[in-house]
């Protein structure tokens, strides 16, 4: 495997755990968001990664066999909770509002993975680097 593919796969998993953290910085800045009806309630929202296993699924934004993309944005689908507000103005006929289906304490859980899995590739780029400065030092002996 070549230098240019550590840090390649490496670059998609950073790419990754970025788009997690995204999601997981949404999720909580409309974990208090109500809505009148259960389908206009915020729903959490998921990446679904997936892996690239041969070249057939690697592209342009990930060219890089043996990283993952994001495939897709997906729905939480824990139904919204269903709250007694009747002075709320976004309340329905029979004084209820509808609230997003974020729970904190799993959105500060994945907030943690994320970062520990962000984390732990920036050390790979780092260990990679490392060892190539030292196979330069050894050739330059």
């Amino acid at each position: 495997m070549a230098m240019d593919n550590i840090f390649g796969i490496a670059g998609t998993a950073l790419n990754a755990q970025l788009t997690r953290m995204n999601a997981t910085a949404s999720n909580l800045a409309n974990a208090g968001t109500v809505a009148t009806n259960e389908q206009d309630a915020f729903r959490a929202k998921r990446p679904v990664f997936k892996a690239l296993v041969d070249a057939q699924m690697t592209h342009n934004g990930a060219p890089y066999v043996g990283g993952v993309k994001v495939d897709r944005m997906a729905d939480d689908t824990a139904p919204p909770r269903r709250v007694s507000d009747p002075k709320n103005p976004l309340a329905d006929k029979d004084g209820y509002v509808y609230q997003s289906n974020v729970s904190e304490v799993t959105e500060m859980v994945e907030m943690m993975a994320s970062a520990r899995s962000y984390q732990n590739n920036v050390e790979v780029i780092n260990t990679a680097r490392q060892l190539m400065m030292r196979t330069l030092d050894i050739t330059k002996a």
